[in-house]
């Protein structure tokens, strides 16, 4: 003990149990940003026993972490990520990483037709994330023949030159990965799969991500706001099917932070943008090698409807997450021109060569 307080500090996981986060989900402490950083740098050296890793996963699952703790997650987080910045500069898509199991992927289709309308997109995701383990970004594309596992430089290029990118958990955050084992034996989420996403490994300016409850979207901006290497300045986040960066049928609640400005909440209704059917009408039997089809067919004009439809609206919140739309209309207009003009199909094309 006596060797790792010197080499830490003076708040091992067991007393932070005890004496702040793990007496419960009413009556249990937030811990200071100095607390929190020190707790996530022993979970990323490995030095917890892993009954107590486990407990300290839970008690922070139990009690909800604040904005401040996340942020200093993140910070930790980002002393072993190597980050790689494309020319340009892309929209961060950070969709949680273990997936989704019901539905179509539309994010591959979205980010290229996004990007045959000037709006250039990032996508990162690792391979069967704890705890759902289900198809996410990385399977989609290897479905699609497109390169996957890429060091960062890589992506970055693969950005700059197809206007879409993919950035492999894996190869930019190693230290992370090495977490797989101990997540998958937890069976819940915990904070790791949320500071993920936050990852940015493009050091893009846009984030877009989604959530379930408007809250949540808050605690999200905050964290970015309070975060010392999150270097972000505009958020954009919508109600996502799945938890993912999907925008779900109906009325959604989209919310806009920019910098130096308060949160900007507004409610929108798909079937005003052509996303006139339910949630189940996107159902697919198997995620990965059903998204892919879809992408080919709706990219190449062969496929219309429900799914084409939600591409589109995709792609739209995409171009106006990056500031290249003054609104979800106009973005659509350009998403639809992007594919009716076989642009879109064509960024497919470079994205599989390269």
């Amino acid at each position: 003990m006596a060797k790792a307080t010197e080499t830490y500090g003076d708040w091992p996981l067991e007393r932070l149990m005890t004496e702040v986060v793990g007496s419960g989900h009413k009556s249990a402490d937030d811990m200071t940003r100095e607390q929190a950083a020190e707790a996530f740098r022993r979970v990323l050296d490995d030095e917890p026993d892993p009954t107590t890793l486990g407990a300290f996963w839970l008690a922070n699952r139990w009690k909800r972490n604040t904005p401040e703790e996340l942020a200093a997650f993140v910070d930790v987080m980002s002393e072993g990520v190597e980050t790689a910045a494309p020319d340009c500069d892309p929209v961060d898509c950070g969709a949680n990483y273990d997936g989704k199991g019901r539905t179509a992927i539309f994010g591959v289709a979205a980010g290229l037709v996004a990007a045959a309308a000037g709006t250039p997109v990032v996508a990162h995701s690792g391979d069967r994330v704890p705890t759902q383990k289900q198809d996410a970004y990385k399977h989609v594309l290897d479905e699609l023949g497109v390169r996957t596992e890429l060091a960062p430089a890589e992506s970055a290029a693969m950005t700059d030159e197809v206007g879409f990118g993919f950035y492999y958990r894996s190869d930019f955050a190693p230290a992370i990965e090495e977490l797989h084992d101990r997540r998958d034996r937890m069976g819940v989420r915990t904070f790791v799969n949320t500071i993920e996403t936050l990852a940015n490994p493009a050091e893009a300016s846009t984030h877009l991500g989604s959530f379930y409850h408007l809250p949540y979207a808050k605690r999200i901006i905050d964290t970015f706001e309070t975060s010392e290497t999150a270097d972000v300045d505009r958020v954009v986040m919508f109600q996502g099917m799945e938890g993912y960066d999907d925008v779900r049928p109906g009325s959604t609640t989209v919310a806009v932070w920019n910098e130096g400005e308060e949160l900007d909440d507004f409610e929108i209704e798909t079937p005003e943008y052509g996303m006139d059917f339910e949630e189940a009408d996107l159902g697919v039997d198997d995620v990965a090698v059903d998204s892919a089809a879809m992408t080919e067919g709706v990219l190449a004009g062969d496929r219309e409807g429900d799914f084409a439809d939600a591409v589109a609206v995709n792609a739209a919140l995409r171009i106006y997450a990056g500031g290249d739309a003054e609104d979800i209309r106009d973005g659509l207009e350009q998403a639809r021109e992007a594919l009716d003009s076989g642009a879109a199909a064509a960024r497919l094309e470079a994205l599989r060569a390269f």
